[in-house]
């Protein structure tokens, strides 16, 4: 298990380990904290003051073998993506992702049931849009201290990690009427157990 991290350096400093070792504790309800080095994920982290970019839950498929991430991404909206491809082909390019990955997991207890609500809740919105538009409205929120998030199904990544949880009474703090990533992360509950990239 790993102490918080509380800074991009800090990050850095923890060892990767190989997704092949860890690949088989991961469990549904794990969370994947992803600080990108593209413009805008650099951009996310300067704006909502955080040090990660993007944030996903896990969803363990036993039936088919497969790792997944259930998260809302510019573009596509609310998706499954194998975790694989963050760390081989990300987007397609026969890269890996550019930044850094690390893995959390809630010491709350949280039943099966629970767990089942938060994952069928993702499942359900699978195919919503991204909230481009959200993005915009934090900058201003931040910078103003003006205005209100706008109820919609519409997710940025947080939001829906917040929302699927909900389902389980798990409620992250919420900073000035949005959650960023670092929001999740600071959630007390939670425990960082590796970096695979």
């Amino acid at each position: 298990m790993l102490s918080r991290p509380n800074s991009i350096r800090e990050i850095k400093q923890i060892p990767v380990v190989p997704y092949a070792t860890v690949r088989e504790d991961l469990q549904t309800g794990d969370l994947v904290f992803c600080s990108g080095r593209y413009w805008i994920s650099k951009w996310i982290r300067y704006f909502s003051k955080s040090m990660f970019s993007h944030v996903g839950i896990i969803y363990k498929d036993e039936y088919l073998d497969r790792i997944l991430i259930l998260e809302a991404e510019i573009i596509y909206g609310v998706r499954l993506a194998p975790l694989s491809k963050y760390l081989k082909d990300y987007h397609g390019n026969h890269r890996p992702y550019k930044g850094y990955m690390l893995l959390a997991r809630l010491n709350t207890p949280i039943s099966q049931n629970e767990l089942k609500q938060v994952i069928s809740f993702g499942l359900d919105e699978l195919t919503r849009p991204y909230d481009n538009w959200e993005i915009f409205r934090i900058l201003l929120r931040v910078m103003f201290k003006v205005g209100k998030k706008e109820r919609n199904r519409s997710y940025i990544c947080s939001e829906l990690v917040a929302s699927a949880f909900k389902k389980a009474n798990i409620k992250f703090k919420v900073n000035n009427t949005y959650i960023s990533p670092d929001e999740v992360a600071r959630f007390p509950g939670l425990q960082f157990i590796k970096r695979i990239l």
